[in-house]
């Protein structure tokens, strides 16, 4: 770990992870006889540089049946999530640990492939995508690198394993794992072999699967270093076949504000300007509806404030929060700001963040119920009316006083009046 960022860290991280159950459980029930277990893939990579592994993933010599019997024997829950490819669960202590039998891809077609076992872990080091993402790692602590992923990790390069459009050809989506991985670990200038390679194949991203390039693209919007990815991306027209439209620049300015990895924001203001951009995306990347519904909301919200060079009034801030709630309005409040050519410490758009993050919502001193108690029918009648009070009650400024409300009442019940 010789010249990594970390590389303390990184030795005492090793040395814990190791000892530590269920890891330890696993390794020791695996690692029998002739059957070689070792810890692979991204969690080497994060204990080089000290960092804490989100999971622990195993490739071992044993045949999926040998790794069932032997993790059963030392008390594992086991699931068969991947058997056909050799990957089966180990679950132990609310636990899992994604155990892997060696293997080569002898046939794929950019989303699949069919494979056969093994006992080299070379040869399964040389099926990964990235150098360092081929880092094993034995039960003794030993780190083994065969394609100088250590040098990479301390240089900061994010590279292919061998030729980039035969790894690209394996599997579509290392194309935005190129970019994912560059812009949490890579300092500095892509590499220019992968993202020749990524220009070249990045139609073949249409026939990857929409929750794939969802998942990525989340990711990658949270990493340390992604305005200047991202602006390469959209450079190379990378972007242009994920989301359609996008503004890079925009979103520099987003995470300049506000450092937070909040990668649904970051999409909204990579992306989204109007409400038919939030659907757009919705479609593209098969989001959530909760997700949807987020970006929809705060389009909604910006709506007004597009144009603005100074921050919104306190005022205007209460009808934001009243209307959108406290996320819209805080997520539109950011587009605006950042829409605004403010600088990122402006005074007066700090003072709006912290009122909307601080500020009660005015919330509404009339309801249905009450509307039925003072004799309109139930039903549609009713939420006519609520919606006009709502908008007659926050023109006047939100009142508390009842003969105030009480007057607004009246008023939305009028003939004619109710929206």
């Amino acid at each position: 770990m010789t010249g990594l960022p970390g590389a303390e860290a990184g030795r005492l991280r090793t040395c814990e992870a190791l000892g530590r159950r269920p890891l330890a459980d696993a390794l020791a029930a695996l690692n029998d006889g002739d059957v070689e277990t070792r810890v692979v893939g991204g969690a080497v990579r994060d204990l080089a540089l000290g960092l804490e592994p989100e999971d622990f993933d195993l490739a071992t010599t044993a045949l999926p049946s040998e790794t069932i019997r032997r993790a059963e024997a030392a008390g594992f829950k086991v699931a068969p999530t991947g058997i056909d490819h050799g990957t089966v669960t180990l679950i132990m202590l609310g636990r899992t640990i994604e155990t892997t039998t060696l293997r080569e891809d002898v046939e794929t077609d950019g989303r699949r492939a069919r494979v056969v076992f093994g006992r080299d872990f070379l040869a399964d080091a040389r099926r990964r995508d990235f150098t360092i993402n081929a880092l094993s790692l034995d039960a003794e602590g030993r780190i083994f690198d065969p394609l100088g992923g250590l040098e990479d990790l301390a240089a900061g390069r994010v590279r292919f394993i061998g030729d980039a459009d035969a790894r690209i050809g394996e599997d579509h989506l290392r194309i935005l794992r190129f970019f994912r991985f560059s812009a949490r670990f890579g300092r500095g200038a892509l590499d220019p072999h992968g993202l020749s390679a990524a220009i070249r194949n990045r139609a073949s991203l249409a026939r990857l699967s929409r929750e794939r390039v969802r998942a990525e693209v989340l990711k990658l919007l949270v990493a340390p270093h992604v305005p200047e990815v991202v602006r390469a991306m959209g450079e190379a027209g990378i972007l242009a076949e994920c989301l359609g439209f996008s503004a890079p620049d925009r979103l520099a300015r987003a995470v300049a504000i506000d450092t937070a990895p909040d990668g649904l924001l970051r999409l909204a203001a990579l992306a989204v300007f109007v409400e038919e951009d939030s659907e757009r995306l919705r479609e593209r990347l098969r989001l959530s509806n909760g997700e949807g519904e987020r970006l929809r909301r705060a389009a909604a919200a910006l709506a007004p404030l597009h144009g603005l060079t100074v921050a919104p009034s306190t005022d205007a801030l209460r009808r934001l929060l009243f209307r959108a709630g406290r996320r819209g309005a805080s997520d539109a409040l950011l587009l605006a700001h950042v829409e605004s050519g403010a600088a990122a410490d402006d005074p007066d758009f700090a003072r709006a963040h912290r009122f909307l993050a601080e500020a009660p919502a005015p919330k509404s001193p009339v309801s249905g119920k009450s509307i039925v108690a003072r004799g309109a029918a139930a039903g549609r009648r009713v939420g006519e009316i609520l919606r006009t009070f709502d908008a007659l009650w926050e023109d006047a400024g939100f009142p508390t006083d009842k003969a105030t409300i009480d007057r607004l009442v009246t008023a939305a019940e009028a003939p004619g009046r109710a929206r």
